[in-house]
């Protein structure tokens, strides 16, 4: 491992996410339900961008001024090359955080982000980063922050040990990253087999280590195989951030805000007898077996008026981000899937149908006809924006200034996706973040740009480019052959022409 990495995994990329957390307009949202002020967003930071889609889509569909560092260069890079071509003039460098977080010339941030950092570096570098939030984080700032929790992480903490002890001593160094967690799985794999009693007290163990095995080695070399690994517990973490003066705000993930959805009636009588907010946030992960907390953190907790949090409410506009047919009424949070009330969110979803953005206020009025109360419509809308399925939309003028910057970004992806498929979302200036768009809707997208508008045209088209393997990889045997990957790839384009183009023009991810 050379010097500059600090231990961190650096011979195999990083993933080419987009994280919805880090939109100003989702963290508008959460503020509002939260009852709190929330900051404007002019200047904007992600510490450890990774590939840096998620800053670039972010920087180019919703107006912030982006900066951030990587440490990887051959990450940096990307980043870098991504930013030249959309024009939307996010500064990105591959400084190590003590040397980015020692800089003169940043500005003080708005809001600062850091999504899957903390967990994975050492003491002195969270030292660093809550030295630089003390120091740059703005009075009012939001901190935005994803890290593995205890109790979720319990089982599996042996394991990762025992994967990484074996990837360091058992395995070659010139076998390459993913052959050597390969390896480490094997191993593990084979001990479990042993019927262990550590296995027998934790039944559900051989299963999770079996899905490792299918898991992207990029993601695994990431997430387990780092020198630096360590979960924490919520109030562990508000003990580091308190020198920055910084105070939880709220989830990041909507559902969370209403814990009542996913813990039980007893569960959640109990967690409002807790009177210390840390220890509450403690107790609830351990009802929830949470493993990955995101959560917003602010500078200076202010409390709206409630009836302006309601009139700043009535003011948010927000689109629906799906084919109305496509709507699912569920609600992923963490290993638990919560069922909504689809006759109170039905309405809201037929008023949305359109795809043009309202504002809550102007569904209320349209949801009254269904017998919606106001505070039953907008608590509808916001567990559907917590789907994602409905996203916070910014007003006109934001649209058509994101515009340009969004289109010059997409053009670029769509290039990239001629060649590969690791990128898997478009910019939205409506929604100003990230749209997710497969690579096979992708090729359709430069089918239709280079004008094969037939889906004769299209099929031949995304075969010609591969396609057909991206569908064997979801479909298995289902699409081994040719033919078989043709009549699949028919349907995938008569789904696609009939239901999900039009929101993606709607929602200006294509002209």
């Amino acid at each position: 491992m050379t010097d500059w990495s600090s231990g961190y995994v650096s011979d195999i990329g990083y993933t080419y996410g987009v994280y919805s957390e880090l939109n100003p307009l989702r963290v508008r949202l959460a503020f509002l339900n939260a009852g709190l002020v929330f900051p404007e967003h002019g200047h904007a930071c992600e510490l450890g961008f990774g590939q840096g889609v998620s800053v670039n889509v972010h920087a180019a569909a919703s107006g912030t001024a982006w900066h951030g560092t990587d440490f990887n260069p051959a990450q940096a890079g990307f980043a870098r090359e991504l930013a030249a071509v959309s024009g939307a003039g996010a500064c990105l460098t591959d400084e190590s955080f003590a040397q980015f977080c020692a800089r003169a010339d940043l500005p003080d941030f708005d809001f600062i982000g850091l999504h899957g950092v903390w967990s994975w570096v050492s003491d002195e570098n969270r030292r660093v980063l809550v030295d630089f939030l003390a120091r740059k984080l703005k009075v009012g700032g939001v901190l935005y922050i994803s890290y593995n929790t205890q109790p979720g992480w319990a089982a599996m903490c042996p394991v990762r040990e025992l994967m990484t002890r074996h990837y360091a001593t058992m395995t070659v160094p010139a076998a390459g990253t993913g052959q050597r967690i390969g390896q480490s799985l094997d191993f593990a794999t084979a001990l479990l087999a042993t019927n262990p009693g550590f296995a027998r007290a934790n039944p559900n163990l051989a299963g999770k280590v079996d899905m490792l095995r299918s898991a992207d080695r990029a993601y695994l070399a990431h997430e387990y195989f780092n020198r630096d690994w360590q979960p924490m517990s919520f109030p562990a973490l508000a003990e580091w951030l308190a020198p920055a003066k910084l105070e939880f705000a709220c989830p990041a993930v909507y559902i969370e805000h209403l814990d009542s959805a996913i813990v039980t009636p007893e569960q959640s009588r109990f967690l409002q007898g807790v009177g210390d907010p840390a220890l509450r946030q403690l107790a609830f992960d351990f009802m929830i077996n949470q493993q990955f907390r995101r959560d917003y953190w602010v500078r200076g907790a202010r409390r709206l008026a409630p009836l302006e949090r309601v009139r700043l409410l009535r003011q948010q506009r927000v689109v629906l981000a799906m084919a109305p047919e496509d709507v699912v009424y569920t609600i992923q949070a963490g290993q638990i899937e919560v069922s909504l009330n689809e006759a109170m969110h039905r309405p809201v979803i037929e008023a949305l149908a359109d795809h043009r953005p309202r504002t809550i206020g102007e569904l209320e009025s349209a949801c009254a006809a269904a017998g919606l109360t106001a505070l039953q419509t907008r608590q509808a809308v916001f567990q559907m924006a917590g789907t994602q399925q409905v996203q916070p939309a910014q007003d006109e003028a934001a649209v058509e200034r994101a515009l340009p910057a969004c289109r010059r970004l997409n053009e670029r992806l769509l290039a990239v996706a001629e060649h590969g498929g690791e990128i898997n979302y478009l910019a939205s200036p409506v929604t100003g973040g990230g749209i997710p768009v497969p690579r096979l809707h992708q090729l359709f997208l430069l089918g239709l740009s280079r004008g094969h508008a037939q889906p004769g045209e299209l099929v031949a088209f995304a075969m010609a480019l591969n396609g057909g393997q991206d569908l064997r990889k979801a479909h298995g045997e289902a699409a081994a052959t040719t033919d078989q990957q043709a009549a699949l790839l028919e349907r995938a384009v008569g789904a696609f022409l009939r239901r999900r183009l039009a929101v993606l023009r709607a929602l200006a991810v294509v002209p």
